[in-house]
This record gives structure tokens, C-alpha cells and sequence, in this order.
């Protein structure tokens, strides 16, 4: 396993795996606010068609270099609800 970085690096068109280690999709947007370093949760592609699902930061395990690791897994990403936007 690679190093581990900050959520601050996280950018679209990261690969976002679930807790075994699958391909659930791709980081569509990382909401938070940068300035006081509250990161909380993603938007993540999972199918080319669908709106994207929003990933509370609470479910983000280790985040790499172009990789994000959630500890949740496929059934319960698909099952999330559609970003907040």
C-alpha cells in the first residue's frame, strides 16, 4: 500500500475502491472546506449514466495517490443516496 495523503490532494478522476479492494467508481467532486481542513465526503461516479453518490466522510478509509479507499463495500456504495447537489 502506498503512502497515505491528505484529503486536500483528492481530485476528480480519482479511482475509488470499496472495502475489499474493488472498483466502485470515480471521484466526481470532494466537498469540504479547505480553509478550516473540514473534509466532508465525496461525490463518486459509479456508473456513466447515474447521478453521482455522495460518500460521507465517515465511510473514506485511507486515501492515496489517485486512490481512495472507502470501508464500506460495492452493495453499500450503490445503495447510498445521489450527491447533494
Amino acid at each position: 500500500m502506498a503512502d497515505p495523503v491528505s484529503w486536500l490532494l483528492i481530485e476528480p478522476g480519482w479511482r475509488v475502491v470499496d472495502a475489499n479492494g474493488a472498483d466502485v467508481g470515480r471521484v466526481h467532486a470532494v466537498t469540504g472546506d479547505s480553509s478550516a481542513d473540514i473534509f466532508d465526503g465525496l461525490d463518486v461516479s459509479v456508473d456513466a449514466f447515474g447521478k453521482p453518490r455522495y460518500v460521507p466522510a465517515e465511510q473514506v478509509g485511507t486515501i492515496e495517490n489517485g486512490v481512495v479507499h472507502l470501508t464500506i463495500d460495492s452493495a453499500a456504495v450503490h445503495a447510498l443516496d445521489e450527491d447533494r447537489r
